[in-house]
């Protein structure tokens, strides 16, 4: 029995190995994208939803608790981050009020919906209305308390997502700190977070370090393009691309605050495909190369320098062009898909053979030209294992007899 039992794990070993090698088990577990709903011509949610099963991907984040989008999501395989408002904040710090938003716009939902987190505001660190920040911490503890209450605080993690202007140095990473007037109600969030287990979420856009300073930074660094990098003069750590820096010095920020072990994500990263003149650097094939370069990267679930073992998680920003956001053309222009679902540009796995497609092959995370041979491969591979079990059973048996 014991030869059998090798045996049959020998043959599934293999078979999760030839799995991994063909796609059946391949995907990105760390990756998800943003899907923002500024515009009065996107698709509606049920579209949606096989727009994002046909690209393989399991985890959005959207803005809001958007009924249409939380009923359409049901019975699907897709991971959901909801937002609650900014102007929400001051109503919910009050338990009994946060209990009943949970009450209404989370538990009729969940499980069929996977929520899996809830964003409370955002960039409230930073918002021009600074009587937010007093809100926050408060809004945050009210409606995990209200997920406990109802047994959902193992499921949901409660979080906020923070934008790269919360620090106040973040070159190099290592000398990364958060700004002095936040340090206060930073605290407090931290304490939380360590205690919950829940993920500091920052929205980080090298694209904007670019645009402002074209001459003094390399293009190919914040393209995630093959470059020299730079190396931290204090950890003699080498990165080679400007969002992993981004991330470490909030890593390092978050230790200088007495914190250690948050998980960091990265709630919004993108580049626009289209910008006004003084936009620099905004076009199809900059947004192409980035996106598509974290596409390489997340497909090895790898982590920054500082914490390599540990994946990245990471939602690109955008799903769509939102027609109705208001501020510069680039705005409008971060979607990997216009509202009627075409793609702006290709990042799939296709794009990711020949660099210079542009073509309107398949987004799919696995080309669509193997999946009939992957599945007779699969097919065959179950009926041997099913084959080699019976047969070793049969041999085991006869054995005893």
């Amino acid at each position: 029995m014991a030869l059998l039992c090798i045996r049959i794990a020998m043959t599934l070993v293999l078979f999760l190995a030839f799995s991994e090698n063909y796609g059946f088990l391949r995907g990105v577990t760390s990756l998800g994208i943003n899907y923002g709903q500024v515009g009065n011509n996107l698709p509606q949610p049920e579209k949606v939803l096989d727009l994002l099963s046909s690209l393989k991907l399991t985890k959005a984040r959207i803005y809001d608790t958007n009924p249409q989008i939380l009923t359409a999501f049901a019975n699907s395989n897709v991971e959901l981050i909801v937002t609650v408002e900014n102007q929400m904040l001051a109503v919910l710090m009050d338990p009994q009020q946060a209990f009943q938003w949970v009450s209404t716009h989370i538990k009729p939902y969940f499980p069929a919906t996977r929520i899996t987190g809830i964003a409370v505001g955002n960039e409230v660190f930073t918002d021009s209305d600074t009587t937010l920040l007093a809100y926050l911490v408060p809004a945050i503890v009210s409606i995990h308390g209200a997920l406990a209450q109802l047994g959902l605080d193992s499921y949901i993690h409660v979080s906020t997502p923070n934008s790269l202007a919360v620090l106040t140095e973040s070159y190099p990473p290592s000398a990364g700190s958060f700004k002095t007037e936040v340090s206060g109600v930073m605290s407090q969030y931290l304490q939380f977070l360590s205690s919950t287990k829940a993920p500091f979420w920052i929205n980080a856009y090298p694209y904007f370090a670019y645009k402002d300073k074209p001459d003094e930074v390399p293009l190919d660094y914040v393209l995630f393009n093959p470059n020299s990098g730079m190396i931290d003069p204090h950890t003699k750590l080498h990165y080679d691309n400007m969002l992993y820096a981004q991330v470490d010095a909030v890593i390092f920020a978050i230790a200088r605050m007495g914190f250690d072990g948050i998980e960091v994500g990265v709630s919004e990263t993108g580049w626009p495909s289209k910008g006004d003149a003084d936009e620099v650097g905004a076009m199809v094939d900059n947004a192409a190369a980035y996106n598509k370069n974290i596409l390489r990267r997340q497909f090895k679930n790898e982590g920054t320098p500082l914490r390599p073992n540990m994946r990245l998680e990471i939602y690109l920003f955008a799903l769509f062009n939102e027609d109705m956001k208001p501020g510069p053309t680039s705005e409008r222009n971060y979607g990997l898909f216009q509202p009627d679902c075409t793609m702006v540009y290709n990042v799939g796995i296709s794009a990711l053979s020949s660099p210079s497609s542009t073509t309107s092959a398949s987004i799919s995370l696995t080309s669509s030209a193997t999946k009939v041979t992957n599945m007779e491969s699969l097919v065959y591979l179950k009926f041997m294992i099913f084959l080699t079990f019976h047969v070793f059973t049969r041999r085991a048996y006869c054995a005893i007899l």
